[in-house]
């Protein structure tokens, strides 16, 4: 029965070891033939290098965009309800208090309200009008799920181009923190993060003339002495100076000087004419209507096609709501302009000659001669809009660049510093304990393969706190061993044969080493569920060293002191 026992102990130590050996192997030979297409532990930015970036988004806006709703919500639901209202409308200097305005059924509405719109609170209240808000509770919860949902779409972008386990995690209320390994074009993934792709249909307001509309801005940029342009400031003369603004500011900041000219529900923005390179070289003005919410988010794909002419063009398709609201715009506006607009850019504004009942639409990218430019503008928007549009703009705070030498440098360190720790080790064990210290030194070799087979069939990121695992495991995969030889050598002295000495000394530490490796790895959980980045893979490679060192340590050591008084008893 010992013998059967055996046996099958020794087959579940190959099978674990040729296993290991297989699944490790491709991490020390990644370029060999036999290797190709096997999985590989990935490195983290501080070792092949990469881009660090520090993101904030515009919580704010958001927060904005979110109570536009909550009145076009509100309208809606005043009328299915037949409540009487004379305007419901932000209130002055805010972007996150409204006003509602009505002549005598003030008791109906703040029913309503309490019954059906409860993470509304009313502020103050006078005769005619109710003054509202997010309630403090509903405010965190938005801006919770504003964060997250950009987190997941700039996740989905990065996937899609192709980066191996980035880190993209919150930071602080309002920032994110994205560490992008192993880039070799930075500038190609940041332009694909920073991509808004907010895509909207936006019917257009047809009453005021584009000369108009063209003189109006005019006006504004030269009285407030601000153009479109870099974010910095020019002087034309001693004692003036003109501030160049970036799209998204420059759109902000002409229709806030314009508000007081420019209908409600309007908003102006611009459409770059086909001779033009950009838009600070020419512009074309549009007053578009934004009561609407027919926008990207009602879209299913998003691909790359060929229009007229062979020209590349962005072929998208909506969701049933997203076709049912499309064909409900196109019926509403027959010979009126649609404009598509994308990152408050009209890319066409096509005159609606019926109701368009179809789930498909497409981009047109213009008429730029550089087909190949063309091409790669059309892939990156079909990425973006596939991968979902971001809730909020994204500014970038911070950047840093890790270059590869400076990765290599740290790898280099981190072997030196594991094969000295580890020969420091070996050589101890060697010294102290003699024959038991090379069974020791035996599993301790094989425990370091088990870890390496483990992370890479977890396809584990290894950073330089994973490295530090590994060497800490190192040092503490010997512990059990330590334990168990002192026990073995207490029972020798006290008389005891080699093969009860060995059956005891196990049976006698084995408490002790899982009490101790429990509460180790009871502590890596911890940290694997709370911690991030570099702090959850210490914790990945620290708990596997646990229990590929309770495996080496306590079953391979067993097996192979028992194979030796096996051999004993054969020459006696």
């Amino acid at each position: 029965m010992f013998i059967e026992s055996k046996k099958a102990r020794w087959i579940i130590i190959f099978c674990a070891i040729a296993l290991s050996l297989y699944i490790a192997l491709p991490n020390f030979y990644p370029n060999h033939e036999f290797f190709s297409g096997k999985k590989k532990i990935n490195y983290g930015l501080d070792i092949q290098g990469g881009i660090y970036l520090v993101m904030k988004a515009d919580v704010a806006e958001a927060l904005h965009a979110n109570m536009q709703k909550k009145i076009s919500v509100l309208k809606s639901d005043f009328k299915d309800e037949e409540l009487k209202f004379s305007s419901i409308n932000f209130k002055k200097s805010s972007n996150t208090k409204l006003i509602i305005k009505f002549s005598y059924n003030k008791k109906e509405i703040k029913e309503f309200l309490n019954k059906n719109h409860n993470d509304l609170q009313i502020l103050s209240e006078q005769p005619n009008s109710l003054e509202l808000a997010y309630y403090e509770a509903s405010l965190n919860i938005y801006r919770k799920q504003v964060i997250e949902q950009s987190i997941e779409v700039v996740r989905n972008r990065i996937d899609a181009f192709g980066v191996a386990e980035p880190q993209i995690t919150a930071q602080g209320k309002d920032r994110i923190l994205i560490q992008l390994p192993g880039v070799e074009n930075a500038d190609q993934a940041k332009e694909l993060i920073h991509r808004t792709a907010t895509l909207h249909f936006r019917p257009v307001h047809e009453d005021i003339s584009l000369d108009k509309l063209q003189k109006w801005f005019s006006e504004a940029e030269v009285k407030n002495k601000f153009s479109l342009g870099t974010e910095k400031s020019i002087r034309l003369s001693k004692n003036s100076k003109i501030k160049l603004l970036k799209y998204r500011n420059y759109i902000k900041k002409i229709n806030k000087v314009l508000a007081y000219k420019l209908p409600k529900n309007t908003k102006l923005i611009f459409q770059k004419p086909p001779n033009a390179k950009t838009l600070e070289a020419g512009r074309i003005p549009f007053l578009i209507k934004i009561n609407n919410d027919l926008n990207g988010s009602y879209l299913e794909t998003a691909t790359v096609g060929y229009g007229e002419y062979g020209k590349p063009q962005v072929n998208f398709r909506f969701n049933i709501q997203g076709q049912k609201r499309f064909a409900k715009m196109t019926a509403d506006n027959i010979q009126k302009r649609v404009a598509i607009v994308l990152d408050d850019i009209v890319q066409s504004a096509p005159v609606i000659q019926e109701e368009i009942n179809s789930p498909t639409a497409r981009i047109s990218l213009g008429s730029s001669s550089n087909v190949q430019e063309t091409l790669r503008e059309a892939n990156f928007l079909a990425t973006a809009l596939r991968a979902g549009a971001l809730p909020v703009p994204l500014e970038q705070l911070e950047e840093r660049t890790v270059g590869p030498s400076l990765g290599a440098d740290s790898i280099a360190k981190g072997k030196f510093a594991g094969l000295i720790g580890g020969l420091l080790v070996l050589i101890f064990m060697l010294v102290y304990y003699r024959g038991l210290g090379v069974v020791a030194n035996i599993a301790l070799s094989l425990n370091l393969l088990f870890i390496v087979a483990i992370l890479t069939s977890l396809q584990a990121t290894l950073t330089l706190p994973g490295v530090a695992g590994i060497i800490l495991t190192i040092g503490m995969a010997v512990d059990a061993n330590i334990i168990i030889f002192e026990r073995i050598k207490e029972e020798l002295s006290k008389g005891s044969g080699f093969r009860s000495s060995v059956r005891n000394g196990f049976s006698q530490a084995f408490a002790a080493i899982f009490d101790a490796n429990i509460t180790t790895a009871a502590v890596c959980i911890v940290l694997m569920s709370f911690g991030t980045g570099p702090v959850r893979g210490f914790a990945v490679t620290l708990i596997s060293g646990i229990i590929t060192s309770l495996f080496s340590s306590v079953f391979i050591s067993r097996s192979i002191l028992e194979m030796k008084i096996l051999n004993k008893t054969k020459q006696t």
